[in-house]
């Protein structure tokens, strides 16, 4: 092979094995059609939110810790960010903030769904 064919060859591995990670980079929808995180952990909404506002703060939010927008990142479609009490950004979908859950220890689990019953698996 040519040096050349050899550095097109080094290009395309370093985009594929790249690829994985930007695509997952953006909240997105797991294949059970539930909302997911940028690591594919489990999002979730609280009955107790209202009118684009988190009433999840303190001690709920060690348990229940808020989806945070990095300053930057774009809102689209429905995923839009709301501003939380100390004036942070929080992702939101259809203007529901988004929460993760401390005990889901792996992608897939889902075990904060149901709890109390005010916290629901986010769907779209």
């Amino acid at each position: 092979m040519t040096r050349h064919t050899l550095n097109w060859m080094a290009l395309f591995t370093t985009l594929a094995l790249a690829l994985p990670g930007v695509v997952q980079a953006a909240p997105g929808m797991a294949k059970d059609g539930k909302l997911v995180d940028h690591k594919g952990m489990t999002l979730y909404t609280f009955d107790k939110d209202s009118g684009g506002k988190s009433a999840c703060n303190g001690d709920c939010a060690k348990n229940w810790p808020p989806f945070m927008a990095e300053k930057g990142d774009p809102a689209e479609g429905m995923w839009t960010q709301i501003k939380r009490d100390d004036g942070s950004m929080q992702w939101a979908y259809d203007g529901k903030p988004l929460y993760t859950f401390v005990k889901d220890a792996k992608t897939g689990d889902m075990t904060g769904d149901g709890m109390k019953d005010v916290w629901h698996a986010a769907k779209p």
